[in-house]
């Protein structure tokens, strides 16, 4: 067994959580808090009987890190340990895997399925672990499904129930929940420790080994000035100002500044406003300008091919898909622009200067005869593409020996990675097979990459904890942490934003630590109690609203060609969380497309083909079809893709949780009657 032996720093922080307290230890990335963790949980086990230690993580990827680094080293000969994340076969029987093992290292999404799932073999009470880790636990906020567990345990014990966990959380930042002044900042860490039921713990007797142990790496604004000339961002500008003409929009609806975020946010709301008021030139016309304005903020960033590629990838999948006027407007005035579009983005004079610079940072770090690792963080999948993309065919960068791939999120797309891919791609990080990570914020919390020696920020604005986080993963000697950023813009001002509020995180720490026992705990206890009455409130809205209609008389209608397919009375909910259509009839009104895959089976369903609006040109993606019990064939529908008919107006909910009727839970049994009837007689 590895020695776990503790730095007195950490032997600090252990005390009161090692008297059973519920305590958040905050200590900086890197500083070992999972191995206080580690520690906490040997003497939970040795000291409690029945004990069962359950550690929670918010990424797939940290489950194996934390039982293959840290919990199955130190505790792996003595008990039994299991990790369980969204590819394992346990999490079909997780409720049976938590009743055998002692400690369970698990994604928060599968206890908190186990805590509301109605079958035995899958059901965990919290009354079952005695011990709950929560790591990154500044997340347990708002509808972070660390916050949907934590509600659970602060109603169970506001309603007086004893058997729950003790609560250890772990962070390297509370954060300031947006807050700009000290007191809004104290009631957001207040608020944290309340959902965690927590007081907050950091070192006080033994700072100076932990900055001797924990060395920030050098922090350099890499500043590039305005681009001189951008005529490709201008010929985009012209078209949306062609776009703007032709919508005739009334004087009441403002669009703000192309290529900003505030833009993006109006054309939502524009699309929205033609759904509700069948006016269809509104809605689709905010979608293609939607398209145009994120080229350009690619066009800001990366390449002008990269903008260009992103437009034209878009237009490809409209290519005979016309419905109306508007659609063949719309679609004619790309082609006609797209030649001269194109010529002006592969133009090397009217280069984006940020890529330059990137360039030059990673060429400063990286050369034929050095070993460097870095991370380079990027807003979105697409960009990360993009840049891999660059660095893959940038020369100066392949002399430099940079051997690089993308780490983004898992899911359903050609964008996503699947769990395999993004442990293979870890994996060769830090054996040394890769050596610069494009990463999106998967990568910005918990990652352990000791080696990592340079961490870039590339057109991101984000918070003070996701900047905290990255800063952290710079965790070798004379490591450095850049900001690429224009001269006076939002990334550079933001930088410069969050590094005050780190400060007014501590001062808002050192202000709740200098309450008394008895002051902290009614602060919390009120909040715990407000919160607890506002849900029970929010509850009982969310329930009248879905009785407000009979779900017979909400109509679905296809989000891009406004034809009525289905009513509310032909949803079912399965298991919870799959909302289908089970009126046979609805088969007409769609066609399939290409079969779905996932990176991972599941017990009772499997995915089938794309489900697809028929209705002439339309081809609107409505889901994909399920095959349940292996007898089964239903579509499974996602809502923000119809539009509502009610009697009050039609509605564009962008999730199942708004609509305003009730879906009634699916019967297998029930359907297999009223459909295979001959199988009954």
């Amino acid at each position: 067994m590895a020695d776990l032996s503790l730095h007195t720093y950490q032997e600090e922080v252990v005390q009161r959580p090692l008297q059973g307290e519920n305590v958040i230890i905050w200590l900086p990335t890197g500083s070992g808090k999972t191995r206080a963790a580690v520690y906490v949980a040997k003497r939970h086990l040795e000291t409690t009987a029945n004990a069962k230690v359950v550690v929670l993580v918010n990424m797939i990827h940290l489950v194996e890190q934390h039982y293959n680094n840290e919990f199955k080293p130190h505790l792996g000969r003595d008990y039994d340990l299991v990790p369980v994340s969204g590819d394992s076969v346990e999490k079909d029987f997780f409720g049976r895997v938590v009743q055998d093992a002692e400690v369970v290292i698990c994604t928060a999404q599968i206890l908190h399925n186990a805590m509301t799932a109605t079958e035995e073999s899958k059901r965990v009470e919290l009354s079952d672990i005695t011990l709950l880790i929560i790591d990154e636990c500044h997340h347990t906020h708002k509808e972070h499904v660390y916050n949907k567990i934590m509600r659970c345990y602060v109603e169970k014990k506001l309603q007086g129930e004893r058997r729950l966990p003790q609560i250890l959380g772990l962070t390297a930042s509370p954060g300031t929940g947006n807050a700009k002044i000290l007191d809004k900042a104290v009631e957001h860490v207040l608020q944290v420790c309340a959902n965690m039921d927590s007081a907050i713990v950091q070192t006080e007797r033994h700072v100076t080994e932990l900055k001797e142990r924990v060395r920030r790496p050098t922090k350099t604004f890499d500043i590039v000035d305005q681009r001189p000339q951008d005529p490709f961002g201008d010929h985009v500008k012209r078209i949306m100002q062609l776009i703007h003409d032709f919508m005739q929009l009334p004087r009441d609806f403002n669009l703000r500044k192309y290529g900003t975020q505030e833009y993006e946010a109006d054309v939502v709301i524009l699309n929205e406003r033609g759904v509700r008021e069948d006016n269809r030139m509104w809605a689709q016309c905010a979608l293609h300008l939607r398209q145009y304005n994120d080229a350009l903020l690619i066009n800001d960033t990366l390449r002008m091919v990269d903008a260009f590629r992103s437009l034209d990838a878009f237009y490809r999948t409209k290519v005979n898909t016309a419905i109306d006027g508007t659609d063949h407007y719309l679609l004619a005035l790309f082609q006609e622009n797209k030649a001269q579009l194109r010529t002006v983005a592969e133009d090397a004079r009217y280069e984006n200067p940020k890529m330059f610079k990137l360039e030059s940072v990673l060429l400063q770090q990286f050369g034929p005869a050095t070993e460097s690792r870095a991370i380079l963080f990027s807003k979105t999948r697409k960009s990360t593409h993009c840049l891999l993309d660059w660095v893959s065919t940038n020369g100066a960068l392949q002399g430099a020996g940079i051997k690089a791939a993308i780490l983004t999120g898992s899911g359903i797309g050609l964008s996503h990675m699947t769990q395999n891919e993004q442990k293979d791609t870890i994996r060769n990080f830090r054996q040394g097979h890769l050596n610069l990570l494009i990463s999106t914020s998967v990568a910005e919390e918990g990652l352990d990459i000791p080696q990592c020696n340079l961490v870039v920020r590339y057109g991101l604005l984000t918070n003070e904890i996701a900047q905290k986080q990255a800063v952290g993963r710079a965790r070798a000697k004379d490591s450095r942490y850049s900001v690429v950023a224009q001269e006076g813009g939002k990334e550079l001002c933001r930088e410069r934003v969050n590094d005050h509020l780190e400060v007014l995180t501590d001062t808002a720490v050192a202000k709740i630590q200098e309450m008394s026992s008895a002051e902290f705990r009614s602060k919390i206890a009120k909040l715990q109690r407000n919160g607890m009455i506002e849900r029970q409130l929010a509850e009982s809205r969310k329930a009248e609203k879905r009785l407000s209609n009979a779900a017979a008389k909400v109509g679905l209608l296809c989000r891009n060609c406004f034809r009525p397919v289905a009513f509310g009375s032909d949803i079912r909910l399965i298991d919870n969380e799959h909302y289908v259509n089970v009126n046979p009839d609805f088969r007409r009104h769609y066609k399939v497309g290409a079969q779905v895959t996932l990176d991972k089976t599941f017990e009772d369903w499997e995915p089938g083909c794309q489900v697809l609006c028929s209705n002439g040109n339309c081809n609107m993606h409505w889901g994909h079809e399920m095959k349940y019990k292996k007898v089964v064939l239903l579509p499974r529908l996602v809502i923000k893709n119809f539009a509502l008919e009610t009697p009050e107006g039609r509605q564009t909910p962008k999730k199942w949780k708004n609509v305003n009727f009730t879906v009634e839970p699916f019967s297998f049994e029930e359907y297999c009657q009223d459909n295979f009837q001959d199988l009954f007689d």
